[in-house]
């Protein structure tokens, strides 16, 4: 096949609220099976009766999902890239993006395998804890850290999935890495007795047979030559785009991520209580963007494409249309939120004061969804069209704005200014990330 048979354009189909709603379910009901995985491994440990090997799981897992995500961009950055080549029926560069992709989460991986000894005591600085818990929890990572390589490169497998609309593929892929961690987990630590090293080695084995579950769900690109196409792969144009359009997005991570955690720790200053309550209430903004997160999906995927075939009516169409949906799950949240936060609140935390102390808060999560919304969506949209310059500096002014607001509303209002200065971060986003959506309908023109 030819580059110019891999390349022939078809007609968009119309972006309609039955499309929206098909590529976006499925990430919802992805995303609601991850907090399943974490439950069970520290249920599971939690059966061996002490508790330094359930501190040992839940430090080594954050330590290398922090690492991991580090490599989050490669998620984004595929999505938007593989939109726009198949909204140019560019199969060939569809083709080629996944082998790109592979590789990239492959060296990624190996580097992290390689560099493990730094990365933990790294870790164990941040989060100190005692020698044995740090033990145990040395022994989970030098185990877990094998599958380094296939984590990082289902990112890359999971945005070229969605960039095709096959949102279906990554729920199979989903609750096919989650079966098998749950099964072997009962097997390794119940059954055989192995203890953290079980967690670990039902870990390893979930993700490796994910990522061939991954590959398998992709056969179809294998099938084009032009993923073997090393002059393609390696064209250095390209290579640049990618890099160019992964750096922006990490950028725009850090900032942000570094925003939630200040927030934390700010928190930390006005006691013990006030910090807990913190911790429970940023749950429901971790729900709200789980929530969200299939719309901003198909918003990547739908506008990408509309970038792709140069159809500024298509973007436009597929950014109000998700946009909407978004909307009217922010407004179920928000009511949801209203009615049942301060049930949720107890059910979290068994602590009176800590229960008090955050119904005193929750207004403010209310208001996050509706708040936030601009934000979570137009992410999705830029993304896509992957405008991921005007990302990273609608961030970095956003994340000026949140400090502006922390260092005026703090001394006044105490932890109310802190979260007031939270939304006004969110607001801050979607308004600047708003200002430049004209530039990207003329873009696509």
């Amino acid at each position: 096949m030819t580059d110019a048979t891999a390349h022939s354009p078809a007609p968009l189909r119309d972006v309609t609220h039955r499309r929206v709603l098909k590529i976006a379910i499925p990430i919802v009901l992805s995303n609601a099976t991850v907090p399943i995985l974490g439950a069970v491994d520290t249920g599971v440990v939690g059966q061996i009766g002490l508790a330094a090997p359930i501190g040992a799981v839940g430090i080594g897992a954050v330590i290398l999902t922090a690492v991991y995500w580090m490599f989050g961009f490669l998620r984004m950055g595929t999505t938007g890239l593989a939109a726009q080549a198949a909204g140019q029926g560019d199969r060939a560069e569809v083709a080629a993006l996944l082998t790109r992709v592979l590789m990239i989460g492959f060296g990624a991986g190996l580097l992290i395998i390689l560099g493990q000894g730094l990365i933990f005591r790294a870790g164990f600085a941040l989060s100190p804890a005692s020698a044995e818990v740090e033990t145990l929890a040395q022994n989970y990572m030098s185990i877990r850290i094998w599958s380094a390589p296939a984590a990082i490169a289902l990112y890359g497998i999971t945005g070229w999935l969605i960039a095709q609309e096959r949102t279906r593929a990554v729920l199979v892929l989903q609750i096919w890495m989650n079966l098998i961690n749950i099964l072997l987990d009962l097997w390794f630590v119940l059954g055989l007795d192995w203890g953290v090293s079980g967690v670990a080695s039902a870990t390893v084995i979930a993700e490796w047979s994910g990522l061939a579950m991954g590959l398998w769900l992709c056969r179809a690109a294998f099938r084009v030559p032009a993923w073997r196409d090393w002059a393609r792969v390696f064209d250095k144009v390209r290579l640049i785009r990618m890099m160019r359009v992964n750096s922006d997005i990490l950028i725009r991570s850090f900032l942000l991520q570094g925003i939630v955690m200040s927030f934390l720790f700010l928190g930390a200053d006005f006691g013990d209580v006030t910090l807990a309550a913190n911790q429970v209430l940023i749950q429901f903004l971790e729900i709200t963007a789980h929530a969200l997160d299939g719309f901003a999906f198909a918003a990547e995927a739908l506008v990408g494409q509309a970038m792709g075939a140069r159809s500024p009516a298509h973007l436009r169409r597929g950014a109000l249309l998700t946009s909407f949906w978004g909307l009217v799950v922010c407004g179920g949240l928000s009511l949801a939120i209203w009615l049942g936060g301060p049930s949720l609140i107890d059910l979290m935390a068994d602590v009176p004061p800590v229960q008090a102390e955050a119904r005193t808060y929750l207004p403010w999560l209310i208001a996050v969804p509706v708040l936030g919304l601009a934000a979570f969506m137009l992410d999705g949209v830029f993304i896509g069209a992957t405008r991921t310059a005007d990302m990273r500096n609608m961030m970095v002014l956003s994340a000026l704005v949140y400090l502006g607001a922390v260092l005026v509303l703090v001394p006044i209002w105490g932890n109310h200014g802190l979260w007031a200065a939270l939304l006004v971060s969110f607001i801050a986003r979607g308004l600047t990330l708003g200002w430049r959506y004209p530039a990207l309908e003329r873009a696509a023109a």
